[in-house]
């Protein structure tokens, strides 16, 4: 109950209007706006520049440059077993495990359906009823480039609009079916695990949300469900390869079919990832690595 009032002030917040004006102010391309923008920023959230491919905070020519940065050539190994599945971004893990009954834990007390969070299309769910999950949080501080968990083909992308909640441990506990609710881009591909969704999950003050393949998808927001599929072979990524961006942080939400990734057993509540890092194992390939 606590934390369904202290999120009360959210479902008051004009989320879209707010999230266009940081929007704006992050692509700023004024000396002075951006280096204080982007100095306060590094120094409120601890941000590691150690590990960027460019160090220094004044030669990024906008904020949203900075919050999107490359990482220095070798920061983030992929696992070297062909059997591993690449941890897609840095953060920390929501939840992971099982989607038992079709559903997705989202915190104590609240789960949502997988076909609620692939646009309420039972076709794109049902290859993933009883399959694995990881909901991973990225905080402002985290790299926020999201990479492919293995070699696949894109089949279909989805734009779901929404609101713009929070996606913080507080706003998981306190918003009812949150991920499911929010705005947020479906990705599709068949990969050797089989089918594989990998789910971007906008936010308040989050200025767009980009793939490698189409860029910009959010904004503008729309009000009905934008779909599209690609043929066989238009678009393929390697495990590792950058998929898309978040300009501010959010949520990516990674679904496997029922038996085709073990997950690793380290993957509890609040437990901090790394992109490349082992995420799961191909059905058998644990065994093998």
């Amino acid at each position: 109950m606590l934390d369904r009032l202290l999120c009360l002030p959210q479902h008051l917040l004009p989320q879209h209007a707010l999230s266009r004006l940081v929007g704006r102010l992050a692509e700023s391309r004024n000396p002075w706006v951006k280096d204080r923008f982007i100095g306060w920023f590094a120094r409120r959230y601890g941000v590691d520049l150690g590990e960027a491919a460019q160090p220094d905070p004044r030669a990024y020519p906008d904020f949203n440059s900075f919050f999107t940065r490359a990482l220095r050539p070798g920061a983030r190994p992929l696992p070297e077993p062909p059997g591993a599945v690449a941890c897609p971004v840095d953060g920390a893990v929501s939840q992971a495990g099982a989607a038992t009954g079709g559903r997705l834990l989202q915190a104590k007390g609240h789960d949502y359906t997988v076909a609620a969070l692939l646009g309420g299309d039972p076709r794109l769910a049902a290859p993933f009823l009883g399959g694995s999950f990881a909901t991973l949080y990225l905080s402002p501080r985290d790299y926020h480039r999201i990479h492919m968990p293995l070699d696949g083909r894109l089949v279909t992308m989805l734009h779901i609009p929404g609101r713009l909640f929070s996606v913080n441990p507080l706003t998981a506990r306190g918003v009812p079916r949150l991920f499911a609710r929010n705005e947020r881009v479906v990705t599709l591909f068949d990969t050797a695990a089989g089918p594989m969704a990998v789910v971007l999950v906008g936010a308040v003050i989050v200025a767009s949300i980009e793939t490698v393949w189409a860029g910009i998808i959010t904004p503008p927001s729309r009000r009905e469900i934008r779909r599209w599929d690609y043929p066989p072979g238009e678009v393929k990524l390697a495990r590792g390869a950058e998929l898309g961006r978040f300009r501010l942080g959010s949520t990516v939400i990674v679904l496997f079919g029922p038996g085709a990734v073990a997950l690793e057993s380290n993957l509890a509540s609040g437990a901090e990832v790394r992109m490349g890092q082992p995420l799961g194992w191909l059905s058998g390939a644990g065994d093998d690595a």
